[in-house]
């Protein structure tokens, strides 16, 4: 009784195909060379450790560990980062506060940068500000990755004395 007869329903036609939906516009990643660096964008923060082997830009916040195996890591003029910061080549734009370890350091003039260096090459540009102690490095002599627990000086002082400084008389 409320049943429409199947008479009138409409029938596909044999020789056409069913018409596909239309596709909604969405976000298409652009295409990225493989000697393109990675960047993080002015406004971002990031707590961790960033590791990898191609290039890296910064112009955000970032405070922990950066290593880049065999590649440039670029501190863009807007970024604070505070950090152990370990790369072939190191160019800072903006501030960096930690330790920083590679065959080249570059600091431009709008450059910031507290802490020390282990570098075989160093550019500053002037107006650079540098509060640091910068040890070279010779061709043949890999990076020091952590400094030694007790310099072989104190190990002999602290099993003379017992760890205090005697004052000799004359």
């Amino acid at each position: 009784m409320w049943r429409k007869a199947e008479a009138n329903k409409p029938q596909p036609s044999p020789h056409t195909s069913p018409v596909p939906a239309p596709l909604r516009p969405g976000y298409a990643a652009p295409p990225v060379s493989s000697n393109a660096p990675a960047c993080v964008s002015q406004g971002i923060k990031i707590k961790g450790e960033i590791s990898g082997q191609g290039d890296l830009c910064l112009d955000g916040e970032f405070e922990g560990k950066i290593r880049i195996a065999d590649g440039s890591f670029t501190v863009g003029p807007n970024a604070r980062v505070t950090a152990e910061i370990e790369a072939r080549e190191i160019i800072i734009h903006g501030e960096v506060i930690g330790t920083l370890k590679g065959e080249r350091v570059q600091v431009s003039s709008t450059g910031r940068v507290t802490g020390d260096m282990e570098t075989r090459g160093i550019v500053i540009e002037d107006g650079a500000v540098l509060r640091s102690k910068v040890q070279g490095r010779q061709e043949n002599q890999p990076a020091q990755l952590s400094p030694p627990a007790v310099a072989p000086r104190a190990k002999e002082v602290a099993a003379a004395g017992g760890g205090q400084a005697k004052q000799q008389e004359q």
